[in-house]
């Protein structure tokens, strides 16, 4: 007999191993969070120890918690050592890690510029090529994108060039995995409302909200359901695709 559709909604990660690079705090911790609740054996990074325990601690399910720096290719490398040994392969990945820094082009640095592709490029890019050989046909990949990757945001020009990179990279990496049956797809939020973004002044939150058509910035719950749908079963015929994740911004 056939499972009944909700004993498959529920559970949709039921054995999977899950690995969220940049998972200690933000999207990153929620997408973790719905993960480890949907039944996966999640591993997470972050760059301070404090708080990849304190992630680990509150996520509970057997979260791991794994202390990396995103733009440091020899610290993936050793991430994904330690699942190959505890686990023997993975299923669901997803490249999280990110930083965001304004400067308008008077303002632009070599520093700021390779602050920036270097944790949000570079680490994606050599992240992945760390997971890869672990993953096993039927896994899937999500990297984090942003609207800012295709809308024109004043000051902001090298995040969004980071982020339209990586949708280029999404696009032939799903050419060059399909033949191992693995996944690729890109996140695409707008505006998220998480710690970080607490801080901001009422009034640039408002005028952030005011782009924004239904009025509100994304919840980080609202972000990990779409990431758990792209790398669940329920999306095994999806790849190659930017799902946004923006209360309308970019498509109206």
């Amino acid at each position: 007999m056939m499972p009944q559709y909700e004993d498959r909604i529920m559970g949709r990660m039921t054995d999977k191993i899950a690995l969220v690079v940049g998972g200690a705090k933000g999207i990153g911790w929620s997408i973790a969070e719905r993960l480890a609740a949907e039944g996966a054996k999640v591993y997470l990074t972050g760059r301070r120890s404090a708080d990849v325990e304190h992630a680990a601690m509150a996520i509970g399910q057997g979260a791991r918690g794994l202390i990396a720096d995103a733009s440091n290719a020899n610290d993936l490398a050793q991430v994904v050592q330690t699942i190959r040994q505890e686990q023997g392969h993975l299923d669901a990945l997803v490249l999280n890690a990110g930083i965001s820094e304004p400067a308008s082009l008077g303002q632009m640095t070599p520093e700021h510029f390779d602050r920036l592709f270097s944790v949000n490029v570079k680490g994606l890019v050599f992240g992945l090529q760390a997971a890869v050989p672990l993953m096993r046909e039927g896994g899937s990949v999500v990297l984090m994108g942003s609207v800012a990757g295709s809308a024109g945001i004043a000051d902001y020009a090298t995040y969004g060039a980071t982020k339209a990179a990586v949708r280029a990279y999404a696009r032939t990496w799903t050419a060059e995995l399909v033949s191992r049956g693995i996944r690729v797809n890109v996140l695409a939020p707008a505006s998220t409302d998480t710690e970080m973004m607490a801080a901001v002044p009422d009034d640039v939150r408002a005028a952030i909200v005011a782009t924004i058509p239904m009025g509100r910035m994304a919840r980080p719950s609202e972000v990990a359901s779409a990431a758990l749908f792209l790398l669940s079963d329920e999306a095994s015929f999806i790849t190659g695709v930017e799902l946004f994740v923006d209360g309308g911004m970019q498509q109206v």
